[in-house]
């Protein structure tokens, strides 16, 4: 081996000896980050956490509704409702097929769940479960005071002195001192074209067709449109609201960072200490998230739509700034010089020279923003107090049946997929042309 292979060989050993080191560490280090989360966020302990039967209860309650059949153990006093929703209640005297109204106070009422399941409210409850045996109460002022069939409670009842609840397939039962109810659960959103109070309720689609073209249509439309368990008015006013706060904020800072990007560019501003400062700034805005910028913003200006897209536009103006400025930086000055030759003003310079190299990347910007946005205002909506995010907010904290909240999530993706599809289609109209007119 002669001097200069030696030389070659001391100089590169320790390189391939540094590389073999990185090799080695990093997948250690990987290792030992995940074996550090699998204890700190306690991911072992899971599987004791999970409660299935409230996770099946939650799908389930996404695509179906229930029908409360309610007895007062206080004045004996019978009423059925669809969610439990007082505006969704039946008239007195009136029931679902499989209901058994008794005919005064002191009658049982027979409620048929189908399948041999059968329940009877009245002073003394009984569920009759097949295969099971036969479950009576007699609530009173010492508690429920129930009897169930010999051996050891099943998973599926709940049992206390004060409250016993029973879930079956068929349906639950639940009773306490004061209240037993029955729920049975259906496939579908009920009640949501027409309440139990619109004449139209019920009727098949021939049906209202045929009162529709008798001249019934704008009272068919308004039943629907003012929908009381729904809110269809409200909600389609929610949605028109969060795009109007994504539209506000994306565009009104579009509109500020467009001047602002020309201070933070190097070509067209030579003071650097006024480039450093515009730069800092855009910094400072989208620095802080927008969330963030949501909860300082309502607490100086209250709660409003008009909040929700000024913590937009705060965030948006410094991404749109730093993006600007940047394609400022690469426009081509032999175009500029070109307009300048002809004596054309700073001004007309800028307008006819430097906006249309950058207008491409300015709209597809913008555009992609807009659509990004309309997701952020839903979020943004549920602080501020607007928008459809409100709606989903309020849904989920009072825990109203989750098929509510499923129809707010399912309107929501349409929304989103309505803007991707407007914003790509108007990126290919103002960017690209209209390829058919050439």
């Amino acid at each position: 081996m002669t001097a200069s292979t030696t030389d070659i060989h001391t100089q590169v050993l320790p390189i391939f000896q540094r590389k073999r080191v990185i090799a080695i560490a990093w997948p250690l280090v990987i290792i030992f980050y995940l074996g550090y989360t699998l204890f700190s966020f306690d991911i072992l302990g899971l599987g004791e956490r999970v409660n299935l039967q409230n996770a099946k209860t939650l799908v389930s309650d996404a695509y179906s509704y229930k029908t409360h059949v309610t007895l007062d153990n206080r004045n004996g006093e019978t009423s059925v409702s669809i969610e439990g929703e007082r505006k969704g209640t039946y008239p007195d005297g009136i029931a679902p097929e499989w209901v058994t109204l008794g005919a005064d106070q002191t009658a049982d009422t027979l409620v048929d769940l189908g399948d041999g399941y059968l329940v009877t409210l009245g002073e003394t409850v009984r569920f009759e479960i097949p295969d099971y045996g036969t479950f009576t109460a007699t609530p009173g002022r010492t508690g429920v005071n129930a009897t169930f069939p010999a051996g050891d409670l099943p998973d599926w009842i709940s049992a206390s002195k004060n409250r016993v609840a029973i879930t079956t397939d068929a349906g639950r039962l639940s009773v306490t001192r004061n209240r037993s109810e029955v729920f049975k659960y259906a496939y579908g959103w009920e009640l949501f074209f027409f309440t139990l109070d619109s004449p139209y309720h019920g009727m098949g689609i021939a049906t209202l067709a045929s009162h529709a073209f008798s001249g019934e249509a704008g009272a068919i439309a308004n039943d629907f449109w003012t929908n009381k368990m729904w809110r269809h008015g409200d909600v389609a006013w929610a949605l028109v609201e969060t795009v109007l706060m994504a539209f506000l904020g994306t565009f009104g800072a579009a509109i500020i960072a467009l001047p602002l990007g020309f201070l933070a560019a190097k070509n067209f501003t030579p003071l650097g200490s006024l480039r450093f400062a515009a730069r800092r700034v855009f910094d400072f805005l989208r620095g802080v998230d927008g969330l963030i910028w949501t909860i300082i913003l309502s607490r100086a200006f209250g709660p409003g739509p008009l909040t929700g897209s000024l913590a937009i536009l705060l965030t948006d103006t410094g991404s749109f700034g730093k993006m600007f400025s940047e394609a400022l930086e690469n426009v081509d000055e032999k175009q500029i010089e070109g307009i300048s030759s002809t004596g054309a003003k700073p001004l007309q310079r800028y307008r006819f020279g430097v906006i249309p190299q950058i207008t491409p990347v300015l709209l597809s910007q913008v555009l992609y923003y807009f659509e990004s946005n309309t997701r952020s205002a839903t979020i943004i909506g549920a602080i501020t107090g607007g928008g459809i995010g409100l709606l989903l907010t309020q849904a989920i904290a009072t825990q109203k049946d989750w098929e509510e909240v499923s129809y707010y999530i399912v309107l929501i993706i349409l929304l989103v997929m309505s803007m991707d599809s407007l914003s790509g289609w108007l990126r290919n109209k103002l960017i690209k042309g209209d390829e058919g007119g050439h």
